[in-house]
């Protein structure tokens, strides 16, 4: 008997082809490419080509540009653009590990995209109840929640501000929500140093918050940590924070 490899079967073949012809569209990605070109590079029929580019522009791998060049479609440049959120998330995981194993509570961290927050990881802790009304992938109105507020608070006034008055339509949609409320929130973040917030994404809960910094000291990020209003006394509160502040200390010394 040889060690020869598995003869593909007709998916495997597809998804091959599939490959070649995105990777011969990306690698000219300036100029765009023609169904001609593609059947002379990656050596397939022109039905198949045709077929492959159908497959691709549904899924938004591959895009046309004028009546007969096609170019990498808008699915590439989002997994690109994700790229760099992807990476962080990945840097942050054992952070929000430590956090969540330390509290048992649920540990998340978050980004700002515009005027929105948006969940880039999330761990839960063991506790018996878990707060997990945000899911990785999650965006809402920046300041609604305790990381998205914690970002908030890191932004000159006048940015926030702005931010604030761009979402104050969809604030009352998370709890009752409303720019007077949030702003009064905002303001006690900057004097706290760290955010608290409760009831604006889930009922019965609190979460708390505290922003991370680069090595050059731009925030990038926040992580908070949510649990039930009734586990969320003021002297726990403080323990969640130092939690949060030892762990950054510890596992990020020098920031994201």
């Amino acid at each position: 008997m040889t060690d020869r490899p598995p003869f593909p079967d007709e998916g495997n073949r597809s998804l091959q082809r599939g490959l070649r012809v995105l990777e011969y569209i990306w690698r000219n990605a300036r100029d765009g490419v023609r169904v001609a070109q593609i059947m002379r590079a990656c050596a397939l029929e022109r039905a198949t080509v045709y077929r492959l580019l159908g497959t691709l522009l549904a899924a938004g791998y591959a895009a046309r540009r004028g009546r007969y060049l096609y170019v990498p479609g808008p699915s590439i440049r989002r997994m690109l653009d994700d790229a760099p959120v992807h990476d962080l998330a990945l840097r942050l995981d054992p952070l929000l590990r430590r956090i969540s194993d330390i509290s048992g509570d649920t540990a998340f961290a978050v980004v700002r995209e515009g005027t929105q927050s948006r969940c880039i990881a999330r761990r839960i802790g063991s506790f018996p109840i878990q707060v997990l009304a945000v899911e990785v992938g999650r965006r809402q109105p920046l300041g609604v929640g305790a990381a998205g507020l914690a970002l908030l608070a890191s932004l000159p006034r006048d940015e926030a501000a702005a931010i604030i008055a761009s979402n104050a339509a969809a604030l009352g949609g998370y709890g009752g929500m409303s720019p007077k409320r949030l702003a009064m929130l905002l303001e006690a973040t900057r004097q706290r140093g760290w955010s608290v917030v409760g009831n604006h994404v889930a009922t019965d809960t609190l979460a708390v918050g505290v922003a991370i910094a680069a090595a050059d000291r731009d925030v990038l990020a926040a992580i908070s940590v949510a649990a039930p209003l009734s586990r969320m006394g003021a002297e726990r509160q403080l323990f969640l924070v130092r939690t949060m502040h030892e762990a950054l200390a510890q596992l990020l010394p020098e920031g994201v």
